[in-house]
């Protein structure tokens, strides 16, 4: 059988501490629901004495009824000086109601010296009557000893008895964390190998941060020395650098070195449900992150992609249907004919390299990258030209006119411009305004508003990035630019190109094959109705 490794996310905690994150009590019960799917071991949901948006978290979340995950909470030990029963931090960790409690205390003799300053032998104590007073309310407690890989360097000896003093507490498991993320994956491996010698018996985990780029690395060395739970979040977002991403660890863990961390099925949905806290989070995956990212199965080289072509393996080290993500060949100058050819056919696979209509969509391709188009990043811009060419596309609207106005100062902050337009759908009219941050800004409110009463879909559809690059800098104010945009609807993204002497009009070209392409999507999935003639 293949060992099982404990998986313990703490987005909803460590990750919640990153720059530019703020989770609603709405978010954590749905990224904790996403988890649970996952079948994650542990979720870490916060810290219910420091923040009363958590303990309201877990008051709603007590109710939840979780399929795989345990559900913990997160503290400190108690203040020296005092016992556990008077800790107010303490005391709230209770009122979480959780089955699993979360300690953190200090393994570093510097860190109790100089920071929280007390004694070593007191630092002991609190670790110990801490963890023991949760463990005789029937709680299973982790310990997290923080900054133990810095502890064990500076002083082995007392570092090993904070271990000691979380185990004779009654921790079901000893965390040893790489708090500042300094520490190198031989020092992780040496370390860890020599806590394991040490606690034979006991449960092992591995806590790293990303400060160095060794996250992951440090996370898998601990594995190798012996460690079996391993703690991170989903998508690696955390304090400072980030934590440990476990996008990356759990493949790796499972189709690399033969651990089980959650189920296959569970596998195949992991960038789905990474793209989905991404989204509740509000941040962008990047697109190269290994296994989820947009890029990690993208091929653009002409020789990349004729060895994909023959045999995945050539150039992908693992099928991407196992982690749910999907291979893309990208529309470029080195794809190569034989790249087209595969695009044309997923609209229409009868057609061949020598057929009339594949030369004329060539010929088309050649074109618009003489005026400065580049597909490499818009596949959904390419489909739209294939569609067209083939006859296999219909208009969902058509636009009347549109007028943007700019002011200056603006009249309201983040209200800088004002888009007006009319377009028609069926025969029918719609006209609708929108002020927005620039004319752009405007002009995609505008005509959101106007296309919404025919296509209540594009409510969930808005813009994630938007890139602008002059082709011929020679002519300065007068110079050909490239706009590129991505989109997303929370489910799917894609990206559409526009290019034009006038900003606004190749934003306008990308804009409109955003939408465009978003309906032709739903339409051909059934989603929605079918192109409207006009």
């Amino acid at each position: 059988m293949k060992q099982n490794i404990e998986i313990f996310d703490s987005t909803l905690r460590d990750g919640a501490q990153a720059e530019g994150i703020s989770f609603s009590v709405h978010d954590k019960l749905n990224i904790l629901q996403a988890l649970d799917e996952m079948g994650v071991s542990y979720v870490e949901a916060g810290n219910p004495g420091s923040n009363p948006k958590d303990l309201e978290f877990f008051h709603m979340a007590v109710g939840m009824e979780l399929k795989h995950t345990k559900l913990a909470a997160f503290g400190s030990t108690r203040r020296w000086g005092i016992t556990a029963e008077e800790d107010k931090n303490v005391q709230s960790l209770l009122k979480a109601e959780t089955p699993v409690v979360v300690i953190f205390g200090k393994s570093w003799d510097f860190h109790v010296t100089d920071i929280i300053r007390t004694s070593l032998n007191e630092n002991l104590a609190m670790i110990r009557d801490t963890i023991a007073f949760f463990q005789e309310r029937g709680k299973k407690v982790i310990f997290d000893a923080e900054h133990f890989y810095d502890g064990y360097k500076a002083n082995p000896e007392y570092a090993l008895k904070s271990l000691e003093a979380g185990l004779e507490g009654g921790a079901e498991c000893l965390v040893l964390c790489d708090t500042n993320g300094g520490v190198l994956p031989f020092e992780i491996y040496t370390i860890t190998k020599d806590v394991i010698s040490k606690f034979p018996d006991t449960k092992i985990g591995i806590h790293t941060h990303n400060d160095s780029g060794m996250a992951e690395a440090n996370s898998l060395m601990a594995v190798e020395a012996g460690a079996s739970h391993v703690q991170g979040t989903l998508v690696g977002f955390g304090e400072r650098c980030g934590n440990a991403n476990l996008s990356v660890l759990i493949p790796t863990l499972q189709l690399k070195k033969g651990y089980s961390c959650i189920s296959d099925e569970s596998l195949r949905r992991l960038t789905h449900e990474a793209r989905k806290i991404a989204e509740i989070a509000n941040i962008s995956i990047p697109h190269g992150m290994p296994y989820v990212g947009k890029s990690a199965f993208t091929h653009k080289g002409g020789m990349h992609i004729d060895g994909v072509s023959k045999n995945s393996a050539s150039f992908e080290h693992v099928d991407p249907s196992v982690v749910g993500n999907e291979r893309r060949m990208l529309m470029s100058e080195v794809a190569g004919r034989s790249m087209v050819l595969k695009r044309i056919h997923k609209i229409s696979p009868e057609l061949t390299k020598e057929s009339p209509e594949t030369k004329a969509i060539l010929a088309r391709l050649k074109e618009l990258e003489m005026e400065g188009y580049q597909f490499e990043g818009a596949d959904s811009s390419f489909d739209l030209i294939i569609s067209k060419h083939l006859g296999k596309y219909t208009p969902f609207f058509k636009l009347d006119h549109f007028k943007v106005i700019g002011e200056q100062p603006p009249v309201e902050e983040g209200l800088s411009s004002m888009a007006m337009i009319k377009i028609m759908v069926s025969g029918k009219v719609e006209i609708a305004a929108a002020q927005g941050d620039g004319p752009v800004n405007a002009l995609d409110k505008a005509l959101r508003k106007a296309l919404e009463v025919f296509y209540p879909v594009l409510k969930d559809v808005y813009l994630t990035d938007y890139k602008v690059r002059v082709l011929d800098q020679k002519e300065a104010s007068a110079a050909r630019v490239r706009v590129l945009m991505e989109s997303t609807d929370g489910e799917d993204s894609w990206t559409t190109v526009g290019v034009s002497t006038d900003i606004i009009d190749a934003s306008w070209i990308a804009l409109v094959d955003s939408i465009e392409y978003k309906l032709l999507k739903d339409a051909e999935n059934l989603h929605d109705p079918e192109p409207i003639s006009l």
